[in-house]
Parts: structure tokens; C-alpha cells; sequence
């Protein structure tokens, strides 16, 4: 009786911090998805310069990126529930402050540094570590990407409401519902830390933070598993900025490069959760290696072939299907060679590289478009990176670390 009561505890808490897990990303990555809306208003009605509102969105990134690793130790030491409760706080008040912004740098403060060390603290280092952490072994990787499919349910909701808010009354009603959504996941990671799985026998009990790093770093694996997240980052951060201006360049209808990002997102609800699931049945870094192979393949296709309304209604659908299905992947896999003592750590160190890929690719697809006049050769090397990040997943060892300290 005790055995059976202990277990409906674990199933419980697991599905209540999968609950938790999926508003919280529905809130903070739904609010993110809407920045781009927000550089004409910001242009035309603050007479703020486009540079240093691109500046600024382009920060949070590497912000985030470099925070990560941070937030997810904080978390292994504390728990998830104050650390999302000051990430809620923090990306708030960036928001607030983007929102009354009368100067380029408050502008800069707000959506660019606290926005990014907001989503640090809310996001998938933390968030998602926490939903692996509850679930079972065998079930990690379809819980991760049931959270992260239902958390894209935000961006589908949050873009057309801000859009229309911005229409109707201007940036700073739009900017101040985002933050009170945002504000209102705050005390949601309280239930992220209920007990859920016990840990398998080869979880790291007594590992320190120190000795766990230094393992993680001298794998061969988590040292291939981080390069190849690089190229996820690149990727996807090219195709969200870049997607709009390359199709106005090849003369498509007005209108079609949002439409294509919203059926990413839209997709990206269905590929998140079969990733998941794939990852739980089938070795993840083999999965891992499919979809950079699918993602680079369908890259090159849209790039090589003419382009039609149905040929970039068909490339959103396929890049949506892969566009965050890595990062439960990315994570389970974490997880199961090293387990889940440090896991925000060790992801958040993977999602370093993820966000230094973010950064570059948003800035040399501009970068490159100033140089030639053309996004040709970008769109080579995003292809490219896609074969590179396939064979480097292929060649990972999944097979649970020694956890032995030396004596």
C-alpha cells in the first residue's frame, strides 16, 4: 500500500509539473515570438533608429545564452521555484521598462538584459530540466517534449492578440499584458519541484558540481552534443529573422514570410511532441541525427528550387515539424548519460552554444546580405551545418557515465 500511495504521489507531482512546465513556456517563449512586432512601432512612433532596436532584440540572445548555465545551477541547488520566480520578475520588468522606453538605452536595458536573463531563468534550462527531472526514465524525453510542444500553444495565441493590442492602443498596452502574463507564471514553479520519479541507480548522489562538470567536459559525447546544438541555434535564428526580407527579395506576395512563421510555430506543436515521443522509443542521438539531416535536406531544397506560394507553405510545415524538437532531445540525452543531479548545468552549458549560434545567425545573414547583395551564401552554409551537426550526433555515445570519484 505504501509503494502503490508513494507512486500515485510521483505520477501526480509529474503531471502537474508537466502542467506547470508547458504555461510557463507557453507565457515566456509566446511573449518572446512577438518582438518582431514590435520594431516599427518602436521606429516610427518612439523615433527610436532600427539598429538599436534590432541591437536590442539581438542582445537578449546572447544574454540569455550566457545566463543559462547560471540559471540551471541555481536551480540544481535550489529548486526551479525561486529561480522562475526571479526570471518572471526580471523578464516583467524588461518588459515594463521596453514598454515606457523615452531612449535607445533603457530600451536596450529592458528588452535586451533582463529580458534575456529573464528567460534564463524560465525557459528550457530550467523548465524543461525540471519536467525531465519528475518524469520517469523511460518516459524523460516524451514528457520533455509534451511540455515543449504545449508551451509552442503560446506563440499561436500571444502573436495575433499583440499584434491586434499594438493596433488598437499602441506598444505600451501590448507590452504590459505580455508582462502581466509573464508576471503571473511566477509562482507556477512551485510546481516544478514537487518530488515525481525516484532516481535510477545510476544517478549521481553524491557527485559535486565541480567533478560533474569536469566529467561532462572530458566526454567525448557532451563535447559533440554541445557543437551540434550550435547549428540548431544557427539555423533557426537565420530562418526567424531572415525568412520575411529573403522572400520580399524573390518577389513573393506581401504578407507571406509572417504567414510562413506562423505555420512554423503552428507545426512546430506536432514535431516537438513526436520528437518526444521518438526519443523515448529509438536512441536519441540517432533521432537527433535524422532531424538535422531532415532540417539541412529541406533547406537546400527551398533554396535550390523555384519558389511558389506552395513551395514555402510546404519548407514552414517541414521546419516546423523539426524547429524545437531538439531540445527535449537534447536534454533527455543529458540526462541519460550524466543523469539529472546537475542537469540544468550541464544543459545550460549546451544552450550556451545554441544561443552563440543564435547570435551569428541572425547577424551574418544581415551581414552577408550588406556584403553581396544576396543571401545565397548563407543559406549554403546553413545547409551545410546541417550534414556537419548530423554526422557529429551520429557518432555520439549514449551508454550512462561512470559516476565513480577518483579516491
Amino acid at each position: 500500500m505504501a509503494a502503490a500511495s508513494s507512486d500515485t504521489r510521483r505520477l501526480g507531482a509529474g503531471f502537474w509539473g508537466l502542467v506547470a512546465g508547458a504555461l510557463i513556456l507557453s507565457a515566456v517563449m509566446g511573449a518572446r515570438q512577438t518582438f518582431g512586432l514590435f520594431v516599427g512601432p518602436f521606429s516610427y512612433d518612439h523615433g527610436l533608429p532600427v539598429t538599436v532596436i534590432a541591437f536590442a532584440i539581438a542582445l537578449h540572445n546572447l544574454v540569455w545564452g550566457a545566463a543559462q548555465p547560471f540559471a540551471g545551477a541555481a536551480a540544481d541547488r535550489w529548486g526551479a521555484a525561486p529561480v522562475v520566480a526571479v526570471g518572471a520578475v526580471l523578464y516583467a520588468s524588461g518588459l515594463a521598462i521596453a514598454a515606457v522606453a523615452p531612449s535607445g538605452p533603457l530600451l536596450v536595458l529592458g528588452l535586451g538584459v533582463l529580458v534575456g536573463g529573464g528567460i534564463s531563468c524560465t525557459s528550457f534550462g530550467v523548465v524543461l530540466t525540471a519536467v525531465g527531472r519528475n518524469a520517469p526514465p523511460a518516459r524523460r524525453s516524451q514528457a520533455m517534449g509534451l511540455a515543449s510542444a504545449a508551451g509552442s500553444l503560446g506563440q499561436v495565441l500571444l502573436v495575433p492578440l499583440t499584434q491586434w493590442l499594438t493596433g488598437v492602443s499602441g506598444t505600451l498596452l501590448a507590452l504590459l499584458v505580455l508582462a502581466g502574463c509573464v508576471l503571473a507564471t511566477a509562482p507556477l514553479g512551485i510546481l516544478l519541484d514537487r518530488k515525481g520519479a525516484a532516481p535510477p541507480a545510476h544517478e549521481p548522489v553524491a557527485l559535486s558540481l565541480r567533478a560533474a562538470l569536469g566529467q561532462a567536459l572530458g566526454h567525448r559525447g557532451y563535447r559533440l552534443l554541445t557543437l551540434g546544438f550550435f547549428t540548431c541555434g544557427f539555423q533557426l535564428a537565420f530562418i526567424a529573422t531572415h525568412l520575411p526580407a529573403y522572400l520580399s527579395l524573390c518577389h513573393m506576395p506581401a504578407g507571406l514570410g509572417a504567414t510562413a512563421l506562423a505555420l512554423i510555430g503552428l507545426f512546430n506543436m506536432a514535431g516537438s511532441w513526436a520528437c518526444g515521443w521518438l526519443g523515448g522509443r529509438f536512441r536519441q542521438q540517432q533521432v537527433l541525427g535524422w532531424l538535422y539531416l531532415l532540417r539541412g535536406a529541406a533547406i537546400a531544397l527551398f533554396f535550390l528550387l523555384p519558389k511558389s506560394d506552395v513551395s514555402v507553405v510546404l519548407f514552414a510545415a517541414v521546419m516546423g515539424l523539426a524547429w524545437l524538437g531538439t531540445v527535449p532531445l537534447t536534454s533527455g540525452l543529458v540526462a541519460k548519460v550524466f543523469g539529472v543531479r546537475h542537469l540544468g548545468t550541464l544543459f545550460g552549458i549546451c544552450f550556451l552554444s545554441h544561443q552563440v549560434g543564435s547570435f551569428l545567425g541572425s547577424w551574418l545573414g544581415g551581414w552577408v546580405l550588406d556584403a553581396t547583395g544576396s543571401y545565397d551564401a548563407i543559406w549554403t552554409a546553413t545547409a551545410v551545418a546541417g550534414l556537419v551537426a548530423a554526422l557529429l550526433h551520429f557518432a555520439i555515445d549514449d551508454r550512462p557515465a561512470s559516476l565513480a570519484l577518483p579516491a
